[in-house]
């Protein structure tokens, strides 16, 4: 379909400033947003006005202005706060853990929901087959079910959380967490109610990315087990790796599918399967993206390129936490190879701009090869 790059721009400014949740802001918020919407980003600043397609390509890449990131971070800690005094109100004692693409920085939303898991102190459950359970060191005597002391553990903290925040909305209806968002907060924080499942792994390490989490689905009702520290601890180092080369291209991909699906494309792949596809692009590639920023989306579109072109390689790609496969279901096949379409419509438009005698329909391989060795340089 026809792309409207002028508007992916806006609408990747409006992101970046916080205008995309303008009306849910306070007063003082709205102020703050409109002095940031008049104000011109680096990423705007790289490319003139007749290359919109590299603009857009460079400001989807860049991180959320850490001062931004510590806000999200402070806001889930105020949210924190307010839960552990409830909670210990009624002799009862919980604690946070943060999941998500705040703590990964990933995001690319300005007012990013931040994920606040928050854990029953006073019940895990543990794999028997670990060390510490062979040795006899749980001692739990409940006949308790995760499920209701989840269930119980969500309906305090909603209680809790509509007594401390009377002006804000708590969203209640979502079935994995509580939203909030509004009056006071700087920012909307999506409570998880959850405990610790101590798995085989954890029990022999005491490494916090083996451990596990178990969460209610309270629709259903059931729980569910993830492992949010291992998936951070496996990008973040991978990351480190490329020199922020896969931050860069994640965040990419992620621009490219919101805006995609503002224009009607249906890109059935969540934040978290996108990050694992790119956690397993090219490395070397991406490293390259220190330098000439623009070969991170040239490594983008290989990939998704490569992985719509042969079904059974990207059927087999594991998440990083390695818990499941990445593509687990048709809907996110063909989600993969829409947004590969959306990366390669970028690519070309790209390729085109930085260099015009490249033709009208170039090939994918003389697009990347006009952006792999090219320097884009700095604002003053």
């Amino acid at each position: 379909m026809a792309r409207d790059i002028s508007k992916r721009i806006s609408r990747l400014q409006n992101r970046r400033t916080g205008m995309d949740r303008y009306i849910a802001l306070d007063e003082a918020a709205r102020v703050e947003v409109l002095a940031k919407s008049m104000t011109q980003e680096r990423w705007q600043k790289r490319a003139s006005t007749d290359k919109s397609y590299t603009r857009y390509a460079l400001g989807a890449m860049q991180e959320v202005g850490a001062d931004q990131t510590r806000i999200s971070l402070d806001t889930a800690e105020r949210i924190g706060r307010q839960l552990e005094q409830g909670f210990a109100a009624n002799g009862r004692s919980v604690e946070f853990r943060l999941q998500g693409s705040v703590p990964l920085n990933v995001h690319i939303r300005r007012y990013s929901d931040v994920d606040l898991l928050t854990l029953d102190q006073g019940f895990l459950t543990y794999s028997n087959l670990g060390i510490l359970a062979q040795q006899g060191r749980y001692v739990y005597p409940t006949e308790e079910r995760s499920v209701e002391r989840l269930l119980k553990l969500r309906r305090d903290a909603e209680e809790i959380l509509k007594a401390a925040y009377p002006a804000a909305v708590v969203d209640t209806s979502g079935s994995k967490a509580i939203n909030v968002s509004g009056g006071s907060l700087a920012r909307p924080v999506d409570v998880v109610p959850s405990h610790w499942y101590d798995t085989v792994d954890w029990q022999l390490s005491q490494q916090e990315a083996d451990r596990a989490v178990t969460i209610l689905d309270k629709n259903v009702p059931r729980t569910l087990d993830n492992w949010p520290f291992r998936h951070i601890q496996k990008v973040t180092e991978r990351c480190h790796m490329t020199l922020g080369g896969t931050r860069k291209a994640i965040r990419l991909a992620k621009s490219v599918k919101c805006d995609a699906e503002v224009d009607g494309v249906t890109i059935h792949l969540p934040s978290f399967d996108i990050a694992g596809l790119m956690y397993h692009a090219d490395q070397t590639l991406l490293v390259a993206g220190a330098r000439y920023e623009l070969a991170i989306l040239a490594e983008t579109q290989r990939w998704l390129d490569q992985l719509s072109r042969n079904r059974a390689q990207a059927d087999a790609l594991r998440t990083p936490d390695n818990t499941r496969a990445i593509i687990d279901s048709p809907a996110k096949f063909n989600g993969l190879v829409n947004l590969s379409k959306e990366i390669d419509d970028l690519l070309v438009e790209v390729a085109k701009e930085q260099a015009p005698w490249i033709g009208l329909n170039p090939s994918f391989d003389s697009c990347r090869n006009v952006l792999l060795n090219l320097v884009i340089a700095e604002a003053a």
